[in-house]
């Protein structure tokens, strides 16, 4: 059985970031469906619904009313794999992420001018993809799915009419499950061996944000989402004639992870009663992936080599997006959104794989919001995305990735 081949297919399904997510690396951008209408310009100074707590916890003291926020986003990924050389055959299908849903959940309420508190739900971090049988790069990369889930008490304290601040605990839950093939003594397809890994944590982070208040037409928010620090725990499990008397067998896997801290800035404008325009810029630490690690503990003496410690070179550098918006009262009941997001990559050339085959990307996005009465507010956002041609070369496998992207959100405030 190849070293190599099984080195780089046994990193774990953490480092499953898709290029079909609307964010960088394997980030979700879709925490708000009112936000999504924009491009997510004005994420952390738009402070307009329940969602505020995970766009600027300090949002929640502008709101005047108890009211809680529902809603989920679907994403429609579609791939095409050009240019496909590999040493190993197989096909190139592509379209390797099936249809996904995010949901969010979202609760505030004022306890008085200055005082609110509220609480969020929604997923940060995950996707899925999972190549057909016979991919031929399966060797870098099979099925792998990973997903964290948030849960974030918050409270906001107004010192005037011009600043606020939030804060809110995060409790994270990360879970993820990764199949890959390995190359059995030289044979190939039918003979592939399997090799899957689970692993599972809860670690805590946090959220603050800052609201400045510049007039009652504009104002700005600043928002830090923490590095939360993971040890995965699971199993890894080996099957296939390559394995030899040691197939069917399971070994203690463990791997450490970080996932990145954030900065978003934004400034929301009331132009007039009509118009309102938006702009953000946020900041993603994704240098802190420099490699992923897997440490399987009592693995016999003839797997040792290859299966003992398996690490991925990642080397994913620091990322920057910005958007704008715009966002146009066409009546009481209904208000009309669009925005433009342009999104950097954070890996490399070099060590870019099939398991992440992303890209620069633009984002383009229109919304709507109606409010049938001063109670309720439903809103929804169409998001499609264009990432740039990326190239994959490996030592057996090499192709063009062509990636875009819909999504669909949906999303009911109702306020008490």
């Amino acid at each position: 059985m190849s070293t190599r081949v099984l080195k780089t297919s046994l990193a774990i399904a953490i480092a499953t970031a898709s290029s079909q997510l609307m964010a960088s690396g394997f980030a979700i951008n879709e925490q708000s469906v009112s936000n999504m209408g924009t491009a997510f310009a004005g994420r952390s100074s738009s402070a307009d619904d329940a969602t505020t707590v995970f766009g600027n916890p300090a949002g929640m003291a502008r709101l005047k009313r108890e009211q809680v926020s529902l809603g989920a986003a679907a994403i429609y990924a579609r791939t095409d794999i050009d240019d496909a050389s590999s040493t190993f055959g197989g096909s190139n299908d592509g379209d390797m992420v099936p249809f996904i849903a995010a949901p969010m959940g979202y609760y505030v309420k004022p306890l008085d001018d200055n005082w609110a508190v509220g609480f969020g739900m929604y997923v940060p971090f995950g996707l899925v993809t999972d190549y057909e049988n016979g991919f031929a790069g399966r060797y870098y990369g099979d099925r792998s799915e990973v997903r964290v889930i948030t849960l974030q008490p918050t409270i906001s304290y107004r010192f005037n009419d011009q600043w606020s601040i939030g804060f809110g605990p995060t409790i994270n839950r990360i879970d993820g499950e990764l199949t890959s093939s390995t190359l059995n003594a030289g044979s190939l397809g039918s003979n592939d061996g399997k090799v899957k890994i689970k692993g599972d944590d809860m670690a805590l982070g946090y959220n603050v944000g800052v609201l400045f208040e510049l007039t009652p037409q504009t104002r700005f928010g600043l928002t830090y989402h923490s590095m939360v620090d993971y040890k995965l725990e699971g199993d890894t499990k080996i099957e296939g004639a390559g394995f030899g008397p040691f197939s069917g067998s399971s070994y203690d896997a463990s791997l450490a992870l970080k996932t990145p801290e954030s900065v978003d800035f934004s400034v929301t404008h009331a132009l007039n009663e009509d118009w309102t325009v938006y702009a953000g810029s946020t900041w993603t630490r994704w240098s802190r992936l420099e490699e992923i690690r897997v440490d399987n503990s009592g693995v016999p003496g003839p797997l040792a080599p290859s299966l003992g410690a398996i690490v991925e070179e990642q080397n994913w550098h620091d990322t920057w997006a910005h958007a704008v918006g715009a966002a146009y009262q066409l009546n009481k009941q209904w208000v009309l959104r669009a925005g433009l997001a342009v999104d950097q990559s954070p890996t490399n050339n070099v060590d870019r794989s099939p398991r992440i085959p992303t890209g620069d990307r633009t984002i383009v996005s229109f919304g709507a919001a109606w409010s049938p009465d001063d109670d309720m507010t439903i809103d929804l956002a169409y998001s499609y995305l264009m990432e740039e041609d990326t190239e994959i070369t490996k030592d057996a496998y090499s192709s063009t990735y062509k990636n875009s992207a819909h999504g669909l959100g949906a999303q009911v405030t109702y306020r008490f």
